[in-house]
């Protein structure tokens, strides 16, 4: 028996048609989905009254490609799924920190962001633990808050030994800017700035995810045209990022020419986008409804030699650093991630793919 909301990617129902079940239903509903192949895309609290809570499950179906929602009423506690699946674990974990409601027999409740409920800071079991290692060899380096670049702000902390990583701890949300309190009750004129520079690298992809959301609650029609521009967009800002990470991983293992060589390719990237809107990280492009601005012929023109030029050039510095044999000793082993343990651990999106699950 179905016992979700089926939704199409960017579609809409009422919160009164969401299927409410009973806690072992909706506990055996969502373990039997995802062991058949969905994969958790959040899971989240809405309050409903005094201490009472309104738990939402939404999964992606891969085979469906739609959405699957279902919703279980909760109250100061309710038994937590982490054990059963390890996708849970970290929606959790935010549940317990924004609610209070307790996600019984979950193996380590430590804060996301370390702000409390309603914003005020308190002690929270795990609030100074990390993940640690003993022995005479081994090493922890600490990354950030602070760092250079255009993503928020996030800190890494690593447990080495010689030049294997064991452990990487990653905390994120040190800017508490209170975007989505800013988001409530509009849009206004300064909310689709909020939206991109929500995360400087992906003012497309937010600006676009946002739109969808008002498109489909408003019974908007986008055109097809519209629908290519942004597309074009999103995948101009995927390329730019993939070829910044790519230089990344070269000055990682100190290989200094490919490094050198992503970081200008990227910047060629970017100046495409500003092609089609005049900013290189395609702020202004995406409106509700739509697009600002249309690309003419001699433009499109424009940017395809461009990217042919950019790909040529990339495909040179990467074979630079893939032909090295110091470099491929250093990548080797590292970073892998098997296809069965990314659909164990509910992995989505690029990380998910870049491990063999076509799912995204």
């Amino acid at each position: 028996m179905n016992c979700f909301l089926e939704l199409a990617n960017g579609g809409n129902a009422r919160l009164t048609d969401l299927p409410r079940l009973g806690g072992a239903e909706f506990r055996t509903g969502l373990l039997d989905a995802l062991a058949a192949g969905c994969r958790l895309s959040s899971f989240f609290a809405m309050p409903e009254g005094e201490g009472r809570f309104l738990l939402v499950a939404v999964l992606l179906d891969p085979q469906k490609h739609c959405l699957k929602l279902a919703g279980s009423e909760a109250a100061g506690s309710y038994p937590s799924l982490t054990a059963e699946n390890p996708a849970f674990q970290w929606f959790e974990r935010e549940i317990f920190e924004e609610f209070g409601l307790t996600p019984q027999k979950h193996p380590w409740l430590k804060p996301i962001r370390f702000h409390g409920r309603d914003g005020v800071p308190r002690p929270l079991p795990g609030d100074t633990e990390y993940f640690t290692m003993h022995g005479a060899a081994v090493h922890e380096v600490a990354v950030g808050p602070v760092h250079a670049g255009v993503i928020e702000p996030g800190h890494f902390r690593f447990q080495c030994m010689g030049e294997d990583v064991y452990s990487l701890e990653i905390e994120l949300g040190y800017q508490h800017r209170g975007i989505e309190k800013l988001l409530t009750g509009g849009p206004e004129a300064r909310t689709m700035h909020w939206v991109e520079t929500a995360s400087g690298d992906t003012s497309c992809g937010a600006a676009i995810g946002f739109c969808s959301i008002l498109e489909s609650l408003g019974g908007i029609s986008v055109s097809p045209r519209a629908t290519a521009l942004r597309t074009l967009a999103l995948e101009l800002e995927r390329i730019a990022n993939h070829v910044g990470d790519l230089g990344a991983l070269a000055g990682d293992v100190a290989f200094l020419p490919t490094a050198s060589y992503c970081g200008r390719i990227r910047g060629d990237f970017l100046n495409r986008t500003a092609v089609l809107c005049g900013n290189r990280f395609g702020r202004g492009l995406v409106v509700p409804g739509g697009v600002r601005y249309d690309l003419d012929a001699a433009a499109a023109a424009e940017l395809l030699s461009g990217l042919a030029v950019s790909r040529a050039e990339l495909k040179n510095a990467l074979d630079l650093m893939f032909d090295e044999p110091s470099v491929l000793d250093r990548f080797e082993n590292t970073g892998v991630v098997t296809a069965e343990t990314a659909k164990s651990i509910g992995l989505v999106g690029v990380a998910a793919r870049a491990s063999g699950l076509g799912i995204d």
